[in-house]
Parts: C-alpha cells; structure tokens; sequence
C-alpha cells in the first residue's frame, strides 16, 4: 500500500492535476518492464493533464479521476471549498504559497460556506489547501484523506500490470467540473472505436450500501446507464463469483456523466468501492471492498475485450 500511500499525499485539487500526471509519468516509465505489455502513454497539451496508458487494441476503457477537493485561499482569511469537502472546525489543512510550506487549521464560521484558516500569517489570495495526510493501514480497513479517488488510480496500477488490450484514462475536473474528460471520450472513440467504458470510483456508504459487502454497481445515480451493459456487468460477476452490491441514488455523479453527455454511442457503468466519511479527511474503506473491485475489474478487462 506504499504507492497508495504516497498518491493520498499529492497535492492535487482541481485544476492542479499536473503532480499526479507527472508522478504516474515517472511511474510508468520505470515500473513498465515488468508489466506483461508495455503501454503507450497519451499526453500533452491537447489533453491538458489527462493521462492515457493505451494497450494493444483496447475496446474498451477504465476511467479514474486524479484530482480531490480542497480549498481556494480568498481574501481576509475565507476560504472557498473545491468540490464538495466535508468542512468542520479543527480539520488540519496545508499548502504552499511564495513565502512556503503552511500547515493550518480550518475553522467553519455559522454555515458550510462561511470558511476561513487559522494561521500565523496571511496566506497568498489563490493558493490551494487540502487535507493534510494521515495514511492509516489496519487489517481491515484503509484510513486517509482522499481515497477518493487516488484508490482509483492505485487501482488502475494494478490493472495496468496485466493489461494487454484496452486503455487506462486517468482523467481530471472530476471534482469540480470542467477539464477536457469529454475530449478523452472523443479521442477513444474515433481513434479506437471504443464505446465501452468503466468508472473506476469510489461512492458513498449509505442505508443500503455498506462495508465488506462488496464491490458496488450503480444502477443510477443523476445520470442512468443504459441497462444492457449495466447487466453484462452484474452477470460478470455472478459468474465470477465477485461479491457485489448494487447503488441506487438521485444525486451525485462520476466521470460517468461526462461519458453519458458526450455525443457518441458509449455506454458506462460505475463501479468501485464504497468509502465512508467521504470528502474528509477521515475517509475509511473495507479492504475486502477493494480486493472484490479489483477482482471485477481482471475479469471486465478480458470479459468486455473479447465479447465486444
């Protein structure tokens, strides 16, 4: 869990993707020798900070975001969140601006969105904080600030070890909106002809989903995948036998809208483990819940390449 580790770590927030895309460069380029086939790696300033490590002739496509929530310095003091961060007073923040490194303290004033830092200096208008890292590793369960979604990437890692056909997009502005995600899904489409993907992400513990219950398939959430491939899915792991909950909710979105409101015949399907205490700093996942996604995600990888 080392390289986990170091993931949650990057300061990454929406719009500042740029470490994580130059760190799985390096990582790519060093640890590729040992993969079972090396990628070609798609990049540059057409594609902004998403990342694509293409293998063989894919049909088809796991998508895991990069960025995480945060926060953007104001002026006297207030905060603006990135995303949608759980904020309450005393949570542990840092960041750097011109003058240096900050470790400060969050402090949320009489709403969500009345935020502002505690420190001993001003801090530069526009520099970014987040959460501060705190990597815990227990038989059961993984603890740490933005598992959401550098598990994803650490997920797609390990994928990418074995992969011979297909493509991993690590994509960005998951978050916070924007980036050029829908450019990703053209580029597939009319490069490769692809028209199957997977979002590779972690959602909400809820009434009806809970931990070491298994990978979670969504159904829905704002947006509804076409039914036909959302069933190739859940009989993947029947077959498997992956352990599986399925998620049905009216809010909340992925990478999979921006597949969804592209205009090419695609279909998506999200599919990943849940987490609790989601956009804090105290996000905490099942270990069993990982290993059933990854075990789902070897067998879509060979399942979806060969029936497409």
């Amino acid at each position: 869990m080392n390289i986990l580790k170091t993931l949650c770590a990057i300061h990454a927030p929406s719009g500042e993707e740029f470490r994580i895309k130059e760190f799985l460069i390096d990582y790519v380029n060093s640890a590729k020798y040992w993969w079972a086939k090396k990628p070609k790696l798609v990049y540059g300033n057409r594609f902004q900070d998403n990342l694509l490590l293409v293998y063989g002739k894919p049909k088809i496509a796991f998508i895991a975001h990069t960025d995480t929530v945060g926060y953007t310095v104001r002026y006297n003091k207030e905060l603006i969140p990135i995303g949608t961060p759980l904020s309450e007073t005393g949570y542990k923040l840092q960041g750097e601006d011109e003058i240096g490194k900050i470790d400060c303290i969050l402090h949320k004033n009489t709403d969500e969105y009345n935020l502002s830092y505690i420190y001993k200096r001003l801090i530069k208008t526009g520099t970014t904080l987040t959460f501060k890292p705190d990597f815990k590793n227990t038989d059961e369960f993984i603890q740490s600030p933005y598992l959401d979604n550098r598990l994803g990437v650490w997920m797609l890692l390990k994928l990418a070890e074995e992969m011979k056909h297909g493509v991993l997009a690590f994509t960005t502005h998951e978050e916070h909106g924007g980036g050029r995600r829908g450019y990703v899904v053209k580029y597939l489409y009319e490069r490769y002809g692809i028209h199957q993907f997977i979002i590779v992400d972690t959602t909400y513990t809820t009434e009806g989903v809970f931990h070491d219950k298994g990978v979670v398939i969504s159904l829905r959430d704002e947006y509804i995948p076409r039914k036909i491939f959302v069933d190739k899915i859940m009989n993947t792991a029947l077959e498997g036998n992956v352990k599986f909950q399925l998620e049905v909710e009216q809010s909340g979105s992925s990478d999979g809208a921006c597949v969804q409101k592209s205009p090419y015949p695609v279909d998506w399907c999200f599919v990943g483990p849940p987490i609790s205490n989601i956009h804090s700093p105290n996000e905490i996942i099942n270990k069993n819940d990982i290993f059933a996604a990854l075990k789902i995600y070897r067998l879509l990888m060979k399942k979806l390449q060969s029936n497409y």
